[in-house]
């Protein structure tokens, strides 16, 4: 076994607390954005739309805590945060560097480096298992 399965469960619980703090674009929506993007979008949808949002973040955030506690669920929780991530990270950067000088660049790089960890796992756990 490599490093990062001996681990993974804790990686697992970290990613995920930090992920669940985007709980605030539930709770401030338009402050999380600022904070995270620099920008705003104004009316009620914006609001909808940014919470459900901060609360999806959660959701996987909450998934990878719950999975860090069941290894069956480890490659689905893996796998679907992961993609998420790598969601993000991919969107962010469809917009070059404009909003790596906010919070979402610091999210880039935090994510870019769960996504290689959980990969790392996900890869090295397949190829044990062939």
């Amino acid at each position: 076994m490599n490093i990062i399965a001996n681990h993974i469960k804790w990686i697992m619980l970290v990613s995920g607390v930090l992920t669940c703090t985007m709980v605030y674009a539930a709770i401030a929506p338009q402050e999380a954005l600022r904070s995270t993007f620099g920008a705003t979008l104004d009316g009620p949808v914006a609001d909808i739309v940014v919470r459900n949002w901060g609360v999806l973040i959660t959701l996987v955030g909450a998934m990878l805590i719950y999975g860090a506690f069941n290894p069956a669920v480890w490659t689905f929780a893996l796998t679907v945060a992961g993609l998420s991530k790598v969601a993000f990270i991919a969107l962010v950067l469809s917009h070059g560097s404009r909003y790596l000088g906010y919070q979402a660049g610091i999210a880039v790089f935090i994510d870019l480096v769960w996504v290689v960890l959980f990969a790392w796992y996900l890869v090295s756990r397949s190829s044990t298992t062939a």
